[in-house]
């Protein structure tokens, strides 16, 4: 069967008709990465389960990467979830020759979902602290939107928020590239070897965004199908293939030596604690007993126990 995505969802939006738009070539596309997304969604889901339930965070945090950026390709696949936006560049060129471009939102609203995530993946693994963390993705989100609201305008002030944008990421270069790495190095050589790979791998990939946006939606100097093509290989290689680099580095590394300490609700049922329940510690423990995860300690000279 042929691709009818064209056919059943035209190019007018509001009234407005994109005439530089995703041909039939640049919708296959589109439904191929979409292939590849869900595909490396239940492969990360899958080897999920060959973990304890208490170490499968890493796998689901990319897992969550891949469903949300597959739903958003499927999106643009089948020529949804764009709006006509006139250009401020007037082309010759047959390919990028019109006055309304074809804008696709919902890219931007899965990178503000999934960016986050793939910095707390790279964060997470240097064990750095929550503030720091929280920052970082505020300053993502401020790189996204601006680079959304300056997508959507019309006029030369487009490029002042896609300044914005660059200046937020190299607000998270700083973050990662120096903070995240000095932490990284000092838990151990396998923590820093693992997040110096898909750091340097990331940071390369995302210098390379902001150049895309200049050609596509900013200066509308490529066609609509080799803005495709710029996005999707980026978005494979940030996402599916950092998950991989990822997990792959995690094989060996025990979460807790990054500061993350989830318990299992055996673990909860286990050390739950009954409201008026004797506990004997028949002086095994030097006079301490332990509920809820606390130590109870009776008597005097506690401190001399261990």
């Amino acid at each position: 069967m042929g691709n009818n995505a064209l056919k059943h969802n035209g190019n007018t939006v509001n009234g407005a008709t994109a005439d530089i738009a995703i041909t039939t070539h640049g919708s296959d596309w589109y439904w191929a990465v979409t292939a590849v997304m869900f595909v490396s969604t239940f492969v990360f889901w899958g080897l999920a389960f060959t973990k304890p339930r208490t170490n499968r965070v890493f796998h689901y945090i990319t897992a969550a990467i891949t469903l949300v950026a597959s739903i958003a390709y499927f999106s643009m696949a089948s020529n949804l979830g764009f709006t006509p936006i006139a250009v401020e560049f007037m082309r010759s060129n047959r390919k990028v020759h019109g006055t309304y471009r074809e804008i696709f939102y919902v890219r931007y609203i899965d990178w503000f979902i999934t960016t986050p995530l793939l910095l707390l993946d790279l964060l997470l693994t240097a064990g750095l602290p929550w503030p720091t963390i929280l920052y970082t993705i505020l300053m993502d989100w401020i790189m996204i939107v601006t680079g959304l609201v300056g997508a959507l305008v019309v006029s030369n002030y487009k490029w002042a928020y896609f300044t914005f944008g660059c200046v937020a990421l190299l607000f998270i270069a700083y973050s990662v590239g120096w903070v995240a790495n000095n932490h990284a190095k000092a838990i151990g050589p396998d923590v820093h070897r693992t997040f110096l790979i898909c750091g340097v791998w990331t940071l390369s990939l995302w210098f390379l965004y902001p150049i895309a946006w200049g050609l596509c939606e900013g200066g509308n100097v490529i066609s609509p199908d080799s803005e495709a093509i710029f996005y999707g290989i980026l978005d494979l290689m940030a996402k599916p293939v950092f998950g991989a680099l990822l997990l792959w580095g995690h094989r060996g590394i025990d979460q807790t030596r990054l500061g993350i300490h989830i318990r299992d609700y055996g673990e909860i049922r286990s050390s739950h604690y009954t409201p008026g329940e004797k506990h004997h510690n028949n002086g095994a423990t030097g006079g301490v007993s332990t509920a809820a995860g606390y130590d109870q300690t009776a008597g005097t000279g506690a401190s001399d126990r261990v």
